[in-house]
């Protein structure tokens, strides 16, 4: 998988995410239980060390380099990565990078207001 230019419209249609992260940007597909999140980074971001409930990552363009459990892995296009609850875990996002994220809560993020 060579990975995206940018997301589809009819996605950058959904609520755009009030995300704390400077350089990066996301829309929000609300469940009932769980949310599904499209997120972009146009600047490198350094992500510090949190944890929350299961997370399952699938990176469509770009890098990042997630450190969990004292272990650095990096992950491209199509390379997944799930982080079970209550693991703390860190990331480096590079710019360029682009993700699919579903978290196992409902109120991981919320939409703009």
């Amino acid at each position: 998988m060579s990975g995206i230019d940018s997301f589809p419209e009819f996605l950058r249609g959904l609520p755009e995410l009030d995300l704390p992260i400077p350089g990066a940007r996301g829309w929000l597909l609300q469940g009932e239980a769980q949310q599904a999140v499209f997120v972009e980074f146009t600047e490198t971001v350094d992500v510090p060390e949190h944890t929350h409930k299961e997370q399952w990552e699938i990176p469509v363009a770009g890098t990042v380099e997630l450190r969990m459990e004292g272990t650095t892995t990096v992950h491209g296009a199509g390379d997944g990565f799930f982080i079970p609850a209550g693991v703390p875990h860190a990331a480096t996002v590079h710019a360029g990078y682009k993700a699919i994220i579903f978290f196992n809560e409902r109120d991981r993020y919320q939409a703009k207001t």
